[in-house]
């Protein structure tokens, strides 16, 4: 059945017109009247059924039905911290990671970025991202969007951090000495994974991190491609018992 994201209160038993973006979700799949699909709204466990009742040229009505309580996220909710890779890569990491569960996206500006933006450019790109984290979440099964939070320095994002819950551990993938596996360091409930991006943090910018309470921690012997290796700190992080 197609799942669509519908970003406003849904309740049983009621008639509601989509919103724009579902609504031409439901035009392009060439819906009709009486089909049948599902809706979440990204913030809660709940999915609704619903019924096509009009088709409109640019606007869709649906009956509401029953709601129930769908919980697929993962045990652990990870906050991944990136240096934004280059070219399309950002796009793909944002899609595999919403399948994987991450809780939220805070793309970064590093030393050895290649992507940089502000301004317009840069909001653009995070209204992209968050609409990919959108069609990955239709598409897996999540009821939870993440959230991609607007683009900042490193620097700007560490200075911002607010102390760090006891329970909550900071964890910064690095190469450097003393580094420990991450599959050692798993958390009870949540966590805050930094990763850099292409070339990896600079060693200035692991001392600043490490001064904010992140701990060094490794995937092992190989160098990963920097979108290969957050989302392997993340399915190690969301999937492992």
């Amino acid at each position: 059945m197609p799942r669509f994201h519908c970003p406003t209160p849904l309740a049983s038993d009621t008639l509601l017109d989509l919103p724009a973006g579902a609504a031409r979700h439901v035009q392009v799949l060439r819906l009709q009247p009486g089909d049948a699909i599902t809706l979440f709204n990204g913030e809660t466990n709940e999915e609704f059924d619903a019924t096509v009742t009009r088709m409109g040229r640019s606007d869709v009505q649906v009956q509401v039905g029953a709601s129930r309580a769908t919980t697929r996220e993962p045990a652990r909710r990870v906050h991944l911290a990136v240096g934004m890779p280059a070219n399309d890569r950002m796009d793909w990491l944002v899609e595999k990671a919403t399948e994987l569960g991450v809780a939220s996206i805070q793309p970064l500006m590093t030393e050895r970025s290649v992507l940089r933006l502000s301004g317009e450019r840069a909001d653009k790109k995070v209204a992209h991202w968050q609409s990919v984290a959108v069609s990955a979440c239709e598409q897996c099964g999540g009821n939870r969007v993440p959230t991609v939070h607007p683009v900042q320095t490193l620097s700007q994002w560490l200075k911002a951090l607010p102390p760090a819950p006891g329970d909550s551990p900071r964890l910064l993938l690095s190469l450097r000495e003393g580094s420990v596996a991450l599959h050692t360091q798993l958390p009870a409930q949540e966590a805050v994974f930094l990763s850099g991006p292409e070339g990896g943090l600079g060693s200035a910018e692991e001392d600043l991190a490490l001064a904010c309470g992140f701990a060094p921690v490794s995937l092992g012997p190989r160098v990963l491609r920097a979108e290969t290796a957050a989302l392997a700190a993340l399915t190690t992080l969301a999937l492992l018992p």
